[in-house]
C-alpha cells in the first residue's frame, strides 16, 4: 500500500538508507546500554541472563 504513494526514486533512496539506519540504531542501542544499569538491560538476554547472578 505504502509503494502506491512512493515513487521510485524514494524507494532507491529507502534503499540506501538501510545500512546508515542499522548503524545508527546500533550505536544508539549500544549507547543506551552503556548510559543505564547495563545489567538491567542484558538481564532480558538468554544467554547472558545466568552468568551475571546477584548473591542475595
Amino acid at each position: 500500500m505504502l509503494s502506491r504513494f512512493l515513487g521510485l526514486h524514494c524507494r532507491e533512496l529507502a534503499r540506501n538508507w538501510i545500512p546508515t539506519v542499522g548503524m545508527w540504531g546500533t550505536v544508539g542501542t549500544m549507547g543506551l546500554v552503556w548510559a543505564t544499569e547495563w545489567w538491567l538491560i542484558l538481564d532480558c538476554v538468554p544467554y547472558i541472563n545466568g552468568k551475571f547472578k546477584m548473591d542475595d
